[in-house]
């Protein structure tokens, strides 16, 4: 393994980033380090956490996933997809919100979910499935209101500023929503193999997991049409991240959690986004050359 992470270490400095990865056969249980115990920011990768403990609470039937709900025209959190940008009252079901808070990252649709099973349920759901390390501290509007507080008077475009990046709570791990990439991927693979969930709700998870619609992160890394990935990406100024499950035909199911964070303060950085395909490819690739794996059962 020390050549994948010679590998590794080579693909993240060339990016410019430091990157930290945690992958797991979900089946074999063989995994591979490179940093998975580090404190991260998970930023919008915790709405993992959110969907689990609704699906939680659905099959405990402590809610109607059909339920209605209003959501005005304002407040809402701010973001730039789904409801965030939405300019009309909207009246949807728990279950479409969800799929809005994945598919493309609304921080509405989060926020209005936290609202109805509360950020406490949230930490009590990682903390039951031994998720030590992962604790939500914010809402996503609290979470951005940090951030507009840090940036001062120079608003969104002091956060190109290496100095206002350094006071951001947003990117402390400490002060900020947190995990690390091994916890991630134990929360995967609990997905997968139907353990943390009732195996309907398993099967809910994952699908909106595979209706992500952002291509140019891990599903970079795999572009083939027989292999499947699912994942949840992450995004605050100079971090990028993502978790997910690489799927491929000969049954092969591979949990991994990418989280960097750029020595550039760039919006935009498309080599940084790329690495988390190149990072998880190098350690899937790694993952399937071990011996042959366990047949698995079941999820």
């Amino acid at each position: 393994m020390s050549n994948t992470l010679g590998l590794l270490r080579g693909a993240f400095a060339e990016a410019g980033v430091t990157g930290r990865l945690h992958a797991v056969d979900i089946d074999s249980g063989a995994e591979l380090d490179a940093g998975a115990d580090q404190p991260v920011v998970t930023a919008s990768v915790h709405k993992l956490c959110l969907l689990v403990t609704l699906h939680q609470q659905a099959a405990a039937g402590e809610v109607d996933l059909t339920e209605q709900v209003e959501c005005p025209a304002d407040p809402r959190t701010p973001g730039p997809t789904g409801l965030s940008a939405m300019l009309d009252p909207v009246r949807m079901s728990l279950r479409d919100i969800a799929f809005l808070m994945m598919a493309v990252s609304d921080n509405t649709a989060a926020d209005l979910l936290l609202a109805r099973v509360g950020l406490d349920a949230v930490n009590a759901t990682t903390a039951a499935l031994g998720l030590d390390r992962t604790h939500a501290r914010h809402t996503f509007s609290e979470l951005l209101a940090t951030m507009k507080e840090d940036a001062g008077p120079g608003g969104a475009q002091a956060l190109t500023d290496p100095h206002v990046i350094a006071r951001l709570r947003a990117l402390d791990p400490a002060r900020s929503n947190r995990s690390t990439p091994r916890d991630m991927t134990r929360l995967l693979t609990a997905v997968w193999r139907d353990e943390a969930c009732a195996p309907e709700h398993g099967a809910a998870i994952r699908r909106l997991l595979g209706l992500q619609v952002w291509p140019h992160r891990m599903a970079s890394g795999f572009p083939f049409d027989d292999v499947h990935v699912a994942g949840k990406t992450g995004s605050l100024p100079t971090l990028r991240n993502e978790v997910g499950v690489v799927e491929y035909p000969d049954g092969g199911r591979y949990a991994v959690a990418v989280f960097t964070r750029a020595a550039g303060t760039a919006a935009i950085l498309p080599a940084a986004d790329a690495v988390i395909g190149t990072a998880a490819r190098i350690a899937v690739d790694a993952l399937r050359a071990q011996p042959a794996r366990v047949p698995r059962e079941g999820g």
